[in-house]
């Protein structure tokens, strides 16, 4: 399998920031998982390439959850003030909240499949589950955004 490196430097980046929530320590850890997973030829030149990194910057945020086990506010509302439309903003504010609202699993799950875009085949591997089980997570996941949004016509 043939990885885009800085393709898949940006998801874990976003993948553990999602987790951590502070952008140095996203930083931090998207490094140390790239450099893990060059360390380990094992897995860069096989099939279980994406996996593998998904695995170890999971492993990563856990650690760092572990080592910390605090709260931390999200300092990146200014920056998004910034950048974005007001109507872009609130929304973005309105999906975030929901997503906090959610269990851990059922974040992790929506942003591996539609943030990171990262195939079903190599989530059922992460997870140790079925194709089937996946996609009915997936639903499940989604549906109970849409209620902590209270939107019926969220996709």
């Amino acid at each position: 399998m043939s990885m885009d490196l800085e393709e898949q430097y940006d998801k874990i980046y976003r993948y553990c920031y999602f987790k951590v929530h502070q952008r140095e320590t996203a930083e931090d850890l998207t490094q140390e998982t790239f450099l893990r997973f060059l360390d380990s030829s094992d897995y860069v030149n096989t099939g279980k390439a994406l996996q593998y990194l998904y695995t170890i910057a999971r492993n990563l945020c856990v650690d760092e959850y572990r080592k910390n086990k605090t709260e931390v506010l999200d300092k990146d509302v200014e920056e998004v003030a910034d950048n974005h439309s007001e109507t872009d903003m609130i929304t973005r504010i309105s999906v975030k909240m929901a997503l906090e609202k959610l269990e851990e699993a059922d974040r992790e799950l929506l942003l591996l499949r539609y943030v990171n875009e990262v195939p079903v085949s190599v989530i059922c591997k992460l997870y140790g589950i079925s194709r089937f089980a996946v996609y009915r997570r997936l639903s499940q996941a989604a549906k109970g955004l849409k209620s902590k949004l209270g939107e019926e016509d969220f996709t």
